[in-house]
């Protein structure tokens, strides 16, 4: 008997330690709930938010630069990656600016939604692969942020806390009997 009550007490601790760990903006989160980064500059989360909005375009619903997704995309980079991480991301950002005025003489935040769009996936498709990793590493956190917001949840998704209802005020009547064998 103690054994199993031991076994109980580790796994419910073991549960309860990985729910605390989680942390509670990452899914439902709202733009308030994960707040603003310092390291960001103007510059380049008006450049994160294009580069959003061009992976997830706002159409009948709200895009991702309307939902603030790139704020989630750089709390995410500066809370759970590495500096490895976080360095191939900030060289993407001034990549990505650079190949907008190579290509097509301004910078990305200027282009228009085809030239953005198209840099976007020759950056996903280059042989240079701090090009690629951060292309792929931004269109997934984006896909991420906009499926776990709060708009997704609860517009798109139809989101319940609780599935299921308890009816407890059943009529006895309703029930068939169970036969006797």
């Amino acid at each position: 008997m103690n054994m199993k009550r031991r076994t109980a007490l580790k796994s419910l601790s073991v549960a309860l330690g990985g729910l605390v760990s989680l942390p509670a903006w990452a899914t439902q989160w709202t733009p308030e709930s994960i707040g603003l980064t310092p390291q960001s500059t103007a510059a380049d989360d008006a450049l994160l938010a294009d580069i959003v909005e061009t992976i997830i375009p706002e159409t009948t619903t709200p895009g991702a630069k309307a939902l603030n997704v790139h704020r989630f995309v750089q709390r995410m980079i500066n809370d759970c990656y590495g500096e490895p991480v976080q360095q191939t991301f900030q060289q993407g950002l001034l990549k990505t600016d650079e190949l907008a005025q190579q290509a097509y003489g301004k910078a990305f935040t200027a282009c228009d939604k085809k030239q953005r769009t198209d840099l976007l996936l020759k950056m996903a498709a280059s042989a240079e692969p701090a090009e690629k990793q951060f292309a792929d590493l931004v269109k997934g956190l984006t896909i991420r942020g906009y499926t776990n917001s709060e708009y997704y949840m609860v517009n798109v998704l139809k989101y319940n806390m609780a599935p299921g209802y308890f009816h407890g005020c059943v009529p006895v009547s309703s029930l068939t009997p169970v036969s006797a064998k």
